[in-house]
Parts: C-alpha cells; structure tokens; sequence
C-alpha cells in the first residue's frame, strides 16, 4: 500500500470512530435540553443574587452598597462591573443574567417610554411600574438624585456670559459653535440629543462619543476639546473645574432617583426590606460625599460602601 493510501485509510478509521463515539454521546445524553438555544444565557443559580453596574463610578459604587447590605442579610451576592449601559443591562435583567441593578427613575422611564411624562418623583416610579415585565420591579427610590445635566467649561461660559443661573434655551444662538460630547447612546436618546433638539430646538456643530460622565468626558470638556458635555449633577469635578450647568427648564431630565431594579422572584423579602431601609437613607448630599471619596479621594468603592453601611447600622 502507497503512504498517501496509508494516510487516506488512517483517516477514514478516524472519521468512523468519531462518528461512533457522537453517536454514543448521544445517546446516552439525550434529553429536551439538548434542543435549547446555547447562545442563551444561563440563570443566576437560584439562591444566588448577581448585582450588576453600570461603566461609570457612582453606579459601581451603589452596586456595592446594595450588595454588601443584600450579604448582611445573609444571601449570596457576586457583581457583575461595568457591564455598560442601560441598553445592555436591562436585558440581562430580563433574562436573567443579573438579578440587581442600581438605576434612575427617570432615566429608566425614558427608556422605557420615551414619550412619558411624569410631574413628581413617585409618579416618575409608578410610571415604569406600568411599563416593567410581571418579573421585573423597581423597589423604594432614595431621595439621593443624580440628573443628567447639560455642562460648559469655564471658557466656554465666559465666551458666551452663561452662568449658573442660564438655562439650556440660552445656548440655542450658539450650539452650532459647539461641540458637545457624552457616552455613545446619549446621541440616540431622547434623554440627550434627540431630546435637545425636539425640546430645545439645539443643533450642535458635532458630537462626540466618549463616556457616561465619566473621566474621557469630564477630561475632554477641561481641555476644550468639546466645550458642551453631558454630567452627572452628582459629579464633584463640576465645582472642581468650574464647569456651569445648565438649567433644565423644560424637564428634558426630569426626576432621577437613585432605585433598585430587581427581578421579584430572585430577591427574598428579607433582600427588599433591606434595599429599601437603605433607599430610606441615601440622600444627595450623603450621595455626592460618597462619590467624592472615590473620585477625588481614590479611595475604594468596597470600603467606602462598607463604611457607609455601618453608619447606618445596615451592616
């Protein structure tokens, strides 16, 4: 027999043996699960709490709030950083992957109904309550709020004499000199540059794709490289570098409430109770104090978390 014969009969014993060996694999293992989708995510263990972040510090930093006082009540808590935006982890909720998330009221709502309006901070959460799957809920929100808000830089607030006490409107003369800059799906949102148009009548010279008010943002908008940005009013780098806010006088941002969003089955009671005792607690000024130590202190957000949670008697 020739090599190159050896090596065609080599490979059709091969070939068969491992056909032999699929066919015993399954038959030995057959069963309705063999038909599931395996690009579909597998649940959280059951008993098994997973709260999720989103890429940005402050929602870091609730997630270990919640989690650490969801482990004092003596449940089994992982995280899940930066995941990303709401697009992205509000799917992982439905399907599982991720049974907590720290959200906002309003920012929520708007993803939800772009088109909802909602007068008080209460309607603002009945409003997504409407609008949740039935294994989805938000819990109590905090009075700890965190808008949106629309920033210039100092230099840009002396070009064109805008103080704190301008509004959004007054850029409407000059957005067409300006480049604003927030996370990629700030572009898209009605909370963003569809709202700022439909609102606001605002048509920037261009947009730029950076973060969710995190670092690339607040760096680019110090340098100038965009002189308009999307903030969190909660951020300390705001009074740090001089930047102006806005006002929102049309409500673009509405109320933004610091609340939990969990799935209902996968948090006991006990996990609620908790997560609403500690909603009870969290204000804004206790939240921008807390963001500051981990901002500007760099200090971590675990133990500024833990920290917190004593004072409070929640762990």
């Amino acid at each position: 027999m020739t090599p190159t014969a050896n090596r065609s009969r080599r490979r059709a014993v091969a070939a068969a043996l491992a056909s032999l060996t699929a066919a015993a694999l399954l038959a030995g293992c057959g069963s309705p699960d063999d038909t599931a989708d395996p690009l579909e995510p597998a649940a959280v263990p059951q008993g098994k709490v997973v709260v999720g972040s989103n890429n940005f510090p402050e929602s870091i930093l609730l997630a270990y709030l919640y989690g650490e006082a969801l482990k004092a009540k003596g449940l089994d808590v992982t995280y899940k950083h930066n995941i990303g935006s709401r697009e992205t982890t509000y799917g992982m909720l439905k399907n599982g992957t991720v049974t907590v998330m720290p959200e906002y009221n309003g920012a929520l709502l708007a993803y939800l109904d772009p088109k909802a309006v909602a007068k008080t901070a209460e309607g603002t959460t009945a409003a997504v309550t409407a609008q949740l799957p039935s294994h989805l809920a938000v819990l109590k929100s905090a009075s700890a709020e965190n808008k949106d808000a629309v920033a210039v830089n100092a230099e840009t607030a002396k070009k064109y004499d805008l103080t704190d006490e301008s509004s959004i409107a007054d850029l409407a003369g000059v957005a067409p000199e300006l480049v604003i800059g927030g996370s990629p799906e700030f572009q898209s949102r009605q909370q963003g540059l569809v709202g700022l148009k439909s609102l606001y009548g605002l048509e920037f010279k261009s947009f730029k794709g950076l973060d969710a008010g995190g670092a690339l943002t607040i760096a680019a908008l110090k340098k100038n490289n965009i002189q308009a940005a999307d903030v969190f009013t909660t951020d300390p780098s705001i009074a740090k570098e001089k930047f102006v806010v806005l006002k929102d006088t049309k409500n673009l941002f509405a109320f933004e409430n610091v609340t939990p969003l969990i799935r209902k089955d996968d948090v006991p009671k006990a996990g609620q109770d908790v997560l609403d005792t500690l909603s009870a607690q969290l204000d804004t000024p206790a939240l921008m104090e807390l963001d500051a130590q981990v901002q500007y202190e760099h200090k971590d957000a675990l133990a500024v978390a833990r920290t917190w949670l004593t004072s409070k008697n929640l762990l």
